[in-house]
């Protein structure tokens, strides 16, 4: 079947092409800023003599075949002046473009007249692509611009709570969303515990999140792939970015290395709490620390026209000591080795090497309660990606990754009798993960075009190790051992692909997109929000790669010459082999692990509202988001569906932006969210004294509706034009009329009376003001 399916794709891609032989010349080359050589990602290549064109891929390549002949090619991107070029076409053309910022008196029609009608005509669905400059404005917590938090205003997009980096997207779970930063798998992305995120905005270029219909050159996740990208560095001159805020700090500097051919960026980010610690007379506070921290690295290298290589690296992690004693940290590292080659005019290759390790320590000194606590999980792939533009109507992709994962579960250390150490080291483990691809952006014709694709996944369990085997009531019955090297499970299938597009009128069409994904590492948490404490662990034999099928439809309109976008979706996601934990589940350093866990069926389905205004002095968006997640596993709720814990029923977020003047501009933002599922005492008994309480059905009750609204007011000094220095004030407000949303709601027995039992609700955060400076040069 696979070999067939297989087969019948590449037999279609050549009669496609084929079809389109006609095509004997190549214009292509890349396409960049002029002001900083930054690779302009997506840029559309317009012919307007076949009324058709390309795009820019991820490093601003570009290629189009055509007949012999004269051409208007016309270049564009947001926020920057089009360029008409006059080809004559007899020869392959290397033709690359540097297009300048738009002044900002020029029409915005203008502006963006290549792209205004983006969303309308690109085959894909469910993606959503936010610019910086637009995250930036959006008022911030404490100031600290987040790309996360930004990303969670998105319909479809939801969260646990108040202070949570965790995205649950289309009903899936937070460890079912891939991150990537600069294609390096990013596992933790939280700072303070999700306070913060752990991206730094002044080095981050392009955003793109797929919520499905998602390309077959992205797999290992069920539900989403954030897709993150790093400025490269500015190859024209020497220039720099960063900002003093309430809680942090930062500092960015780009250059080139060769000017035109190669450029660099550092970007450093730290708060500094711990800094006014040391101002206090109490030894045990002088003495603590809690401050975190981000490093961004990136170079890169124009060999010639054919050869570009890329360096690129993020370090970040989390410190937090208290009295000298006890200390928490976490942290993430990643590395990313990549060279670009084009062989010939139409094929682009990307060769990748990545390296990424999450991993954290709990620990105290105290005495004979002195321990330590270490576990991470550590990536080690390669990627060979392929791009190749074969006529205005087909671009096709395709590509074999690979990953080597190891898991260390735990590490523990403790003194012991006689200063002896004794420990507990769960067993490392070890597996293979592979993916190979293909896939075609298909034009059939000036109404519809297609996206489709399969992607082949397989996960391979190595030893050396240890597998417990239990029985149907999951009782331990055996262990099997298997030596070092040994592959002793494969896991794998096919991942179709596929999107389609209807264009209805010049405003207006209907899209549809089917995926298959397959996912074959987990995250094991008893919490209702991710934590840096939560453990990943692998598929194995006993623990079946988690399969979902995604089904969505939409229907996407703009009125008022493209000023205003809007777009209804609808998706069903179908999940088997789903996970969850038994009641009272043991996580915490447990071998057998695996005996936790039961496994079932998912299902999600919703409605996603967007009405987006981006042109103009007065912009924004309104989303609204209808879901509902549901799970049934055998052992769990007596096998009755139940809730997902982070099932919220209704998801509403206003983010308006208006610009006063040259110098005040404001910002604000409205969120209303049904609160999460929760399982709550119903009742309660008393035996032997000891009161017992009686629950609810799982995740049968929900929290009180989370609501806030912030606002925030920024100030650009007028500035000597002469002057290459800039600075701007920025006051941020955030939950303005100061609710207290729950973050969690606990029972508890009164101490006088213990026959009454009392809610007691917890909350993070009321109003709070922040004030930062950002300047740049």
């Amino acid at each position: 079947m696979r070999v067939w399916l297989i087969t019948g794709l590449i037999l279609f891609l050549s009669l496609s092409l084929r079809a389109q032989a006609e095509a004997k010349f190549s214009i292509s080359g890349t396409i960049s800023s002029a002001e900083n050589g930054e690779a302009l990602i997506g840029a559309p290549v317009f012919i307007q003599a076949i009324n058709n064109g390309t795009n820019a891929n991820e490093y601003g390549y570009y290629s189009i075949s055509l007949p012999a002949g004269e051409y208007e090619v016309v270049y564009s991107y947001i926020g920057f002046e089009k360029q008409t070029v006059h080809i004559v076409l007899n020869e392959n053309i290397r033709k690359d473009i540097e297009l300048k910022v738009s002044n900002s008196t020029l029409d915005e029609v203008t502006i963006t007249a290549e792209k205004k009608d983006k969303n309308v005509e690109q085959v894909q669905m469910s993606v959503e692509k936010m610019s910086i400059e637009k995250i930036k404005k959006i008022p911030a917590f404490m100031g600290e611009v987040d790309l996360i938090k930004a990303i969670q205003l998105l319909p479809g997009v939801q969260t646990s709570g108040e202070g949570s980096s965790g995205m649950y997207v289309r009903g899936g779970n937070v460890d079912q969303n891939l991150i990537l930063l600069d294609e390096a798998p990013v596992y933790n992305a939280s700072h303070l515990l999700g306070i913060f995120s752990v991206f730094n905005a002044d080095a981050i270029k392009d955003v793109e999140l797929y919520k499905g219909g998602i390309p077959a050159n992205f797999g290992g996740r069920l539900s989403s792939v954030l897709d993150i990208r790093m400025k490269e560095g500015n190859n024209k001159r020497l220039s720099a970015t960063g900002g003093v805020g309430t809680v942090s700090s930062r500092l960015t500097i780009e250059a080139p290395i060769v000017k035109d051919k190669g450029s660099f960026i550092i970007s450093a980010r730290r708060t500094y709490a711990d800094v006014f610690l040391k101002l206090s007379k109490k030894e045990e506070i002088k003495s603590s620390k809690l401050y975190f921290y981000d490093l961004n690295l990136k170079s890169n290298y124009k060999i010639n026209n054919d050869n570009r290589l890329y360096m690129s690296g993020y370090f970040g992690r989390d410190v937090s000591k208290f009295g000298g004693d006890f200390g928490i940290n976490w942290g993430n590292a990643t590395g990313s080795l990549r060279w670009n080659h084009i062989f010939g005019e139409k094929l682009f290759s990307n060769v990748t090497l990545v390296y990424s390790n999450f991993d954290y320590f709990l620990g105290s000194n105290e005495g004979v309660d002195a321990f330590s606590w270490k576990s991470n999980i550590k990536d080690a792939s390669a990627k060979l990606d392929f791009n190749f533009f074969a006529n205005p109507n087909n671009n096709i992709k395709f590509g074999y990754h690979f990953i080597h994962h190891t898991f260390v579960p735990g590490i523990v250390k403790a003194p012991g009798e006689e200063g002896i150490v004794t420990g507990l080291e769960l067993e490392n483990k070890t597996a293979l993960e592979h993916g190979l691809y293909v896939s075609n952006k298909h034009r059939l014709n000036n109404r519809f075009s297609m996206t489709y694709g399969v992607r082949y996944s397989l996960f391979q369990n190595i030893g050396k190790a240890s597998v417990y085997n239990y029985d149907e009531q999951h009782q331990l019955t055996d262990t099997t051992v298997y030596a070092k090297g040994e592959i002793f499970n494969n896991d794998g299938g096919l991942e179709p692909r596929l999107g389609m597009k209807y264009t209805l009128t010049e405003s207006s069409s209907v899209k549809l997109s089917y995926n298959r994904m397959r996912q074959y590492i987990q995250l094991a948490s008893n919490g209702t929000s991710s934590s840096p404490f939560d453990i990943w662990f692998p598929a194995s034999q006993r623990v079946k790669a988690q399969v979902v099928d995604q089904l969505a439809i939409g229907y996407f309109k703009n009125f008022k010459e493209n000023k205003y976008e809007t777009s209804v979706e609808l998706y069903y996601k179908k999940g088997s082999n789903a996970i969850d934990f038994k009641d009272h589940a043991q996580l915490f350093l447990n071998p057998r692990l695996e005996g936790e866990l039961r496994f079932g069926s998912s299902t999600a389905y919703g409605l996603e509202l967007l009405l987006k205004k981006s042109q103009g002095k007065f912009s924004g968006f309104i989303s609204y988001t209808l879901a509902r997640v549901e799970k049934k596993i055998g052992e769990i709720n007596n096998g009755e569906t139940y809730l997902a814990h982070y099932d919220r029923t209704h998801d509403i977020a206003v983010v308006t932006s208006f610009e006063i003047s040259k110098k005040w501009s404001v910002g604000a933002n409205w969120i209303y969210q049904s609160g999460r599922a929760v399982t709550v005492p119903t009742g309660r008994f008393v035996y032997g004294g000891t009161v017992i309480p009686v629950y609810s059905d799982r995740n049968d009750a929900r929290l009180p509706a989370y609501h806030r609204l912030d606002f925030a007011a920024t100030l650009v000094p007028k500035h000597d034009s002469e002057k290459r220095f800039k600075g701007e004030w920025v006051f941020s407000i955030y939950n303005v009329y100061a609710r207290k949303n729950a973050y969690s709601i606990n029972f508890v027995t009164d101490d006088e009376n213990p026959n009454l039992t009392y809610a007691e609700k917890t909350y993070l955060f009321s109003i709070i003001p922040a004030i930062t400076y950002n300047f740049k040069f």
